[in-house]
């Protein structure tokens, strides 16, 4: 199915026309004494009434003719279309829908709650009325499926940059979420301007066991970036001061250089100096 234009004309032409039609056939009747004519009249006029039909900005008129699709109507105003035709309403305005909050499993099988909202609109009003059968119905059960789906295929959070995880790149998962919902609402006629996801959370009976696991590992990759800064300064300031100071120092006096640099740096807690004033052999 797809959308093709259907026949109309100005509306109040044709509302000129009825009450024309039915002023003429009061006046043959109540004038002439005629019977047949203002009958044939006044029953043009009232078929002519059956096709007339209104349509707001931003609307459509799906128009069917004794069960075949014969068009739709896409301009705002007031129209005659096919007499005795069914014409149904497609609202073509921008609209939104909130998920709910779904619990998942992500790709490591944490249970995680995820909500997303989808902004859509009708972009074929043929396929939105006889391709599916109720068209926001099934924006609503294709958009929780595709965010199942996407929640399924990545993790929650992961501290390695080059992972994409749904806490840390809203955004590429937004846009895998957007491409995935267009394949599915493709058959309804359907455009999806933007998805979002609006809430991410750990389940309620891991959420505290899944923070120390944060925790842990954001210590972990902290303690990891401070001993590459320690084994660096350390490596810079015995070579300053075999350059500058021209000190000739044993292997011995580097590796306890090197020891207490590395114990001054990486320590969380103040490090407290010790004078030694005798000698290291």
């Amino acid at each position: 199915m797809k959308e093709m234009k259907a026949w109309y004309m100005n509306g109040f032409f044709a509302l000129f026309l009825i009450i024309t039609l039915l002023a003429g056939a009061m006046w043959r009747f109540f004038m002439e004494m005629e019977l047949i004519l203002p009958l044939f009249l006044a029953f043009f006029a009232f078929l002519l009434m059956t096709g007339m039909t209104m349509v707001q900005p931003n609307q459509a008129k799906v128009v069917i003719f004794f069960g075949k699709y014969v068009g739709t109507i896409r301009d705002s105003g007031l129209f005659l279309t096919i007499p005795l035709s069914v014409r149904k309403t497609v609202s073509l305005r921008v609209r939104n829908f909130n998920s709910a909050k779904l619990k998942v499993n992500d790709v490591e099988g944490n249970p995680i709650e995820i909500a997303a909202v989808v902004v859509f609109k009708v972009i074929d009003s043929a396929k939105a009325m006889f391709d599916v059968d109720n068209y926001e119905q099934f924006v609503e059960i294709q958009s929780e499926t595709a965010i199942r789906h996407v929640a399924t295929k990545y993790p929650y959070d992961t501290f390695e940059n080059e992972n994409i995880s749904l806490r840390g790149n809203a955004d590429v998962v937004s846009e895998v979420l957007a491409k995935e919902l267009q394949e599915r609402l493709n058959v309804a006629g359907v455009e999806v301007i933007e998805a979002r996801l609006t809430h991410l959370a750990y389940s309620t009976e891991i959420a505290s066991a899944m923070l120390q696991r944060q925790q842990a590992t954001a210590i972990l990759a902290a303690r990891k970036k401070i001993v590459e800064g320690a084994v660096s300064m350390a490596k810079m300031a015995i070579e300053q001061l075999d350059q500058e100071a021209h000190l000739q120092l044993d292997e011995e006096r580097k590796a306890n250089m090197v020891n207490n640099l590395m114990v001054a740096i990486i320590s969380d807690r103040g490090a407290q100096p010790v004078i030694n004033a005798g000698t290291l052999y």
